[in-house]
């Protein structure tokens, strides 16, 4: 095999997450090598089945440390970064993570000449009251100003087999007497397959894309999160009461989840300014074509694909929805 016939090389920081993991399996069918850069390379095996042999390899490579991003870029043809975190964790804090992170892999790419395409999020704004959609927005100039045909994708919340929204709502139906809407449950979503978003960077990757722009990546239909959760309710087959819980009594208890050591927080006060305003599409972005359909992917119903993995919810023996007209 000639240099010119190797596969191209695509470096994915933040691979065995979520989103990640269908980048992997989505650019391994269209026969990229893969290099995989996470902080724990041993709780990567997971992915090898998603190619071939020696297809998709795992590098160890952690963003605050410049030396381990430089050698994870080396060789690359394109780099993908979906590293993000929606709570701060010790020194896996927004400012380092999702700015200080993203700027030293955009470095990175622009020393070694390497497109990147990165993964933002609606509602990312510089002047955000919310410490995690300022870093996206401050990461996001950062990344155009230094390299100017960076393809920069902001989803709405992403839906699909291993997500934390979705999953933890069905979960909490499972042994809750009744459920919160924070700030009664007005805010507005557009939620997005997560498969959707991964052929949006898999066309990127192919060069299908023009770079320097950013995408708004939202599902078929914008649901208010009361919507949602009934939509969680009939799918698990639950009864579950609904309870209006005020933003400022949101945001005490976040704050006060956020004090516990060694737990993952159900919600924090950040989360909880984040709810203050809705999360879909901009006029700005469908007028632009800067969408899914813009980059010619028909978003999928949310309901087509729910049932398939919100099942595991439903009461024992419970195995098709209730009559809606019942």
């Amino acid at each position: 095999m000639t240099l010119s016939n190797v596969p191209k090389l695509v470096t994915i920081f933040g691979g065995s997450g979520f989103l990640g993991r269908h980048i992997v399996r989505v650019l391994a069918k269209r026969g990229y090598r893969i290099r995989v850069a996470v902080r724990r390379p041993d709780l990567a095996f997971h992915l090898q089945p998603l190619g071939n042999i020696g297809q998709i390899v795992a590098v160890q490579a952690n963003l605050r440390y410049r030396n381990s991003v430089d050698a994870a870029v080396r060789g690359s043809d394109h780099v993908i970064n979906c590293v993000g975190v929606l709570h701060e964790a010790g020194r896996n804090g927004f400012d380092a993570v999702q700015d200080f992170g993203a700027r030293a892999i955009a470095e990175a790419c622009r020393n070694a000449g390497v497109k990147l395409t990165h993964i933002s999020a609606i509602g990312a704004d510089i002047d955000s009251p919310s410490a995690y959609a300022r870093t996206k927005a401050k990461a996001e100039k950062a990344i155009l100003a230094l390299l100017p045909d960076a393809v920069i994708y902001r989803p709405s919340v992403m839906f699909g087999p291993e997500d934390g929204f979705y999953n933890k709502f069905a979960d909490m139906a499972r042994i809750a007497p009744a459920l919160p809407l924070v700030g009664g449950g007005h805010t507005k979503f557009q939620p997005v397959y997560v498969d959707d978003v991964a052929e949006a960077v898999a066309r990127s990757v192919d060069g299908r894309v023009e770079g320097g722009k950013i995408y708004e990546l939202g599902g078929a239909e914008v649901k208010s999160f009361r919507a949602i959760i009934e939509d969680i309710l009939r799918i698990t087959c639950r009864e579950k009461t609904l309870v209006p819980l005020p933003f400022f009594v949101a945001s005490i208890m976040g704050s006060i989840n956020s004090l516990i050591p060694f737990v993952t927080p159900m919600i924090t006060a950040d989360q909880v300014t984040l709810l203050k305003t809705d999360n879909v599409v901009s006029d700005a972005a469908k007028a632009e074509g800067r969408t899914l359909e813009g980059l010619g992917i028909k978003p999928t119903l949310a309901d087509a694909i729910l049932p398939s993995y919100l099942i595991r919810y439903r009461p024992e023996g419970q195995f098709t929805q209730p009559d809606k007209a019942a």
